[in-house]
């Protein structure tokens, strides 16, 4: 029995580490960008498998619009006459001037084709490719279910509060030592008064050698 007991403590203490670690690992991917100045974007479409797979977590830094050149991944939404409603992460693939700014085409790694519309970017800067991370936006599309989420959240706590419980029982039946339950003594020696020098036989004295 107590075998087992001590199985369960390992695993519940392995199964908490685990969890700590996978939950501190999202938090960091979550706050270290943003903190940094990055932008975070997830690959979600098959237009730049064998680039970026479905899957990949995409970093990106805002920079100026003129200093974009032909090669550069982008993520933005295209034209309102693409069709399309969602961001896009494709590759630049030519760069035009005009009088209103600089026109792009751009085109997915995987695709046969260019991107069948050209666009300007709205703004004065755009959000660059810089790194990509295999497999981590996986976590963040899962997170995107709030049913996921509250998994998430619900069973590291679920367990930091398992674990604390046990911990409080440990301490509550553990047997108490001799030197805890041992009642210190009062001291109980007292001074022996001064008095006249000792006798020790009849009729003669000690006396302390000065």
């Amino acid at each position: 029995m107590r075998a087992a007991r001590t199985v369960a403590r390992t695993v519940v203490r392995v199964v908490l580490n685990l969890t700590a670690l996978v939950v501190l690992a999202l938090a960091l991917s979550m706050l270290v960008p943003g903190a940094m100045g990055y932008e975070r974007y997830v690959i979600t479409g098959a237009s730049m498998s064998g680039t970026f797979e479905k899957g990949t977590l995409a970093i990106e830094s805002a920079v100026p619009v003129t200093d974009l050149v032909v090669g550069d991944v982008i993520t933005y939404l295209p034209p309102p006459d693409s069709g399309l409603t969602e961001l896009v992460t494709h590759r630049i693939l030519s760069v035009e001037a005009s009088e209103t700014g600089p026109v792009f085409r751009t085109q997915g790694d995987a695709n046969a084709d260019a991107d069948p519309w050209t666009f300007q970017l709205p703004g004065p800067t755009q959000a660059r490719l810089d790194h990509a991370v295999p497999h981590l936006g996986w976590a963040f599309i899962a997170l995107s279910d709030p049913q996921v989420r509250q998994l998430v959240i619900g069973v590291p706590a679920g367990l930091v509060a398992l674990r604390c419980a046990i911990e409080v029982v440990q301490v509550l039946r553990r047997p108490r030592t001799r030197a805890e339950t041992a009642q210190p003594r009062a001291a109980t020696a007292r001074k022996r008064p001064e008095g006249p020098p000792r006798r020790t036989g009849p009729g003669r004295r000690t006396a302390a050698a000065v």
